[in-house]
């Protein structure tokens, strides 16, 4: 909304565009965007552009604005072990049959090792080494992880152990278990032995990773490990690549100069360490970097109850486009 209240305020002042523009606006990212690559494969003649400008990001301070150069991707995946053709009573089976999620904890549980670093074979295949003059700069915007972390109640970061906490959020791939759970789970207590366990994972993805390759790797790690009795199901949960934007374009420093005139400090390049699935598509479908503007801030609860957006950071917002839309005049 800020990007089109900047062109509404533009147009009675200007009378014309900067420069030609497509309004692109996508509203099924929160179910996979199911619509999102037919359409972008069928219009890719009329949809492709220099540069596109995506508004989904957030400041990196309540005041510090910021343009996002790096996206994690996304990989996610559901499995279920069947041992048994029914649930069973342990005190007839209890140490002769396998118990499912007695199985898929130990396999989980090596999912890391001592260190942090993920123990899949072939899973850090396409991660880039971050640049000296990134975690530089990286650096210099003194992140409080301390802050960080104390805000949910934690304090000691639990990624990999040679790198910055920065780092471990925005350049650096995670495998995450996202729930697990099997046999009896309701009110009271019943001595079952589970036929089976279920487990819902998701992965950060960076660099040149290809989810298509983790999701076999993982896979065949899993399997490796089943023992006598024991059949896995699969069932993946969609994919998306990571994205590093490539800040040579002119247009990402006179978003940084725009930037700084309206908040008064001048922006960072930063990471994030969610996923926007729709600039990786842009890069694959239509051969276009993408820019990744956006004025939340932390404390906006995004996806959870009372979510909300600042006024302050709105009309800011609206001035920085329309700051943005001057120098590409």
């Amino acid at each position: 909304m800020t990007f089109l209240e900047a062109l509404r305020a533009w147009m009675p002042v200007h009378g014309d565009l900067p420069c030609r523009l497509t309004i692109f606006l996508e509203g099924e990212e929160e179910n996979g965007s199911p619509s999102l690559i037919p359409y972008l494969q069928e219009n890719a003649d009329e949809l492709r552009c220099d540069l596109a400008m995506i508004c989904d990001t957030g400041l990196f301070k309540d005041t510090a604005p910021a343009i996002v150069t790096m996206l994690r991707g996304l990989l996610g995946e559901e499995m279920t072990i069947h041992a048994a053709n029914k649930d069973l009573h342990s005190g007839m089976y209890g140490g002769a049959a396998q118990n499912p999620i007695r199985v898929l904890s130990r396999i989980l549980a090596g999912l890391h090792d001592a260190t942090g670093r993920i123990a899949i074979s072939h899973f850090y295949d396409g991660v880039r080494e971050l640049p000296d003059a990134i975690r530089s700069q990286w650096q210099a915007l003194a992140f409080d992880h301390a802050h960080f972390l104390g805000d949910v109640g934690l304090s000691v970061p639990a990624g990999e152990q040679d790198r910055t906490p920065l780092e471990m959020i925005w350049s650096r791939p995670t495998a995450e278990i996202n729930g697990i759970w099997g046999g009896y789970i309701g009110d009271g207590f019943k001595t079952v032995l589970p036929a089976e366990a279920h487990a819902k994972l998701s992965f950060r993805l960076v660099g040149d990773q290809d989810p298509h390759a983790i999701r076999q790797h993982f896979r065949a790690w899993v399997e490796a490990q089943l023992p006598a009795d024991c059949t896995i199901e699969w069932k993946g949960h969609g994919n998306s690549p990571a994205g590093v934007m490539s800040i040579d374009n002119p247009t990402f420093e006179a978003a940084r100069a725009a930037l700084g005139e309206e908040w008064g400090r001048a922006a960072a390049y930063v990471g994030c360490g969610g996923s926007i699935p729709i600039a990786g598509y842009f890069k694959t479908y239509l051969g276009m970097d993408a820019m990744l503007l956006g004025f939340g801030r932390d404390d906006d609860q995004i996806h959870s109850p009372n979510e909300k957006y600042d006024l302050e950071c709105f009309h800011k917002g609206i001035r920085s486009w329309a700051r943005l839309l001057e120098k590409l005049a």
